[in-house]
């Protein structure tokens, strides 16, 4: 059975990070927040898990599922 972790897409210092949830280490550390949108998305994807995209304040700002979610096409990442 595959893991359903949802994917995190949060600031790390100047740079954005992807970690698993309740992870206590980063997956990925990249210099943009697009890059780590896109790592993370294929992680989710992978998963069958939800992308969560925080802004810089650490708030979350969009969610996309990749699961058993009834409307996919109702969930976009800007």
């Amino acid at each position: 059975m595959k893991s359903k972790k949802n994917q995190h897409v949060i600031p790390a210092d100047e740079k954005w990070a992807v970690k698993g949830e309740n992870n206590s280490r980063r997956t990925k550390i990249t210099k943009t927040k697009k890059e780590a949108v896109k790592r993370a998305r294929q992680i989710a994807k992978n998963k069958k898990s939800e992308l969560v995209i925080h802004n810089k304040d650490g708030k979350i700002r969009d969610k996309d599922s990749y699961g058993n979610d009834p409307f996919p096409e109702r969930d976009k990442v800007k």
